[in-house]
């Protein structure tokens, strides 16, 4: 399904994509037709940021990275949060609401995964040990959440908190779930591992410095490489690597949404980046400012909101139009480096990193437009 609003790349000169065949003579200048050739300084940048190996015996320790971008820090709050916040005793590293339950997993800075109820968001949540730190969270079957830690992916049952690992060779550090039970895993090292649905690893796709965010569309994967701050398409099945794009100044997190455009938040570079797959294309870009970070897709209502740590706001961006129009903005907790939607209810829940605080601004209290 195309969305509308999509519009030609040859608006954003200066985004420099390397194919394979590109990446195996060297080359990390070619760019698309229509798309003016960057300066010789950006040049040298998005071949640093972007010569990466294929599967076949490629080494990530010899690329050339840079040090992962990271959300900036926040100011002391001068302005209540909007909606409700409830208080937590520690901070928040990640927040996912299940689809099968609507439970809101908050993932703290250790190992505790603490389970929220939306109708009873006051109530003390239930609260699990991991076996180690998770990187981050994602969705299992209906009912169930997947965390990668060191070593292995944990699934977690939400409604009987019950705990099994799925063995990985690697630090995860990402991981999706095809619709046939199919997982893909991304490692700090650069690996994309695919596990069949009993666990069984089924090939790996090597080449990149870290696979930190993966995002599924319908016949490829997309891999951000903060420490090379692009995107690398892989298409489902392939054992290589596919194109590549360099993704802003400093990348940090990629979501997809239900047109399959890919959506990342450039928070070096104070931006919004939009891309599509198969081939992988920008599409859109838009300064937000304000230190860019956490993403979350309201499927309701075909929004993007993008959480701002300068500034302790989220804010709220239709895409359809070509150009990303802003159509909401909220003061948050401080540190709002995590951000989910309740696709049930269209509640959005902002988590923060500094002072622990769960925060729900309601659906019926977001206006379009404000």
């Amino acid at each position: 399904m195309r969305p509308r609003g999509w519009v030609g790349l040859a608006a954003f000169a200066g985004t420099s994509v390397i194919s394979l065949r590109d990446r195996n003579r060297g080359v990390g200048s070619a760019t698309r037709p229509g798309v003016s050739r960057v300066t010789t300084a950006l040049v040298g940048v998005t071949t640093l940021a972007l010569l990466a190996g294929c599967s076949s015996g490629s080494n990530s320790d010899n690329l050339p990275t840079r040090d992962p971008a990271v959300a900036a820090v926040s100011p002391a709050a001068t302005t209540r949060p909007a909606g409700d916040v409830v208080g937590l005793a520690n901070p928040v590293g990640a927040l996912f609401a299940e689809a099968g339950t609507g439970q809101i997993a908050a993932l703290g800075s250790g190992t505790t995964l603490a389970l929220f109820d939306p109708a009873t968001l006051t109530a003390t949540p239930r609260t699990l040990s991991l076996p180690a730190p998770g990187a981050s969270l994602a969705q299992g079957k209906p009912g169930e959440l997947l965390i990668p830690v060191p070593g292995r992916i944990i699934r977690v049952d939400v409604a009987t908190a019950a705990l099994t690992e799925v063995p990985v060779d690697g630090d995860a550090r990402s991981v999706q779930r095809r619709d046939d039970g199919t997982l893909l895993v991304g490692t700090a090292d650069g690996k994309v591992h695919t596990l069949d649905p009993e666990g069984k690893l089924v090939r790996t796709v090597d080449g990149l410095a870290s696979a930190d965010a993966l995002a599924v569309t319908e016949d490829h994967v997309a891999v951000l490489d903060r420490r090379q701050t692009s995107v690398t398409e892989i298409e489902l099945g392939k054992k290589n690597l596919g194109l590549a794009l360099r993704a802003g100044d400093g990348a940090t997190n990629m979501i997809t949404d239900r047109f399959g455009r890919i959506i990342v938040t450039d928070t070096d570079g104070g931006e919004l980046l939009v891309f599509s797959a198969g081939p992988l294309l920008l599409r859109q870009r838009f300064p937000v400012n304000s230190s860019p970070y956490a993403l979350a897709y309201d499927q309701r209502s075909d929004t993007v909101w993008v959480t701002c740590t300068q500034s302790n706001e989220v804010v709220g961006f239709d895409l359809s139009t070509g150009i990303p129009t802003e159509v909401g903005r909220y003061p948050t907790v401080r540190q709002p480096n995590s951000v989910t939607i309740d696709q049930r209810t269209g509640d959005m829940f902002v988590g923060s990193a500094a002072d622990g605080g769960l925060q729900r601004i309601r659906a019926d209290d977001r206006k379009k437009g404000q």
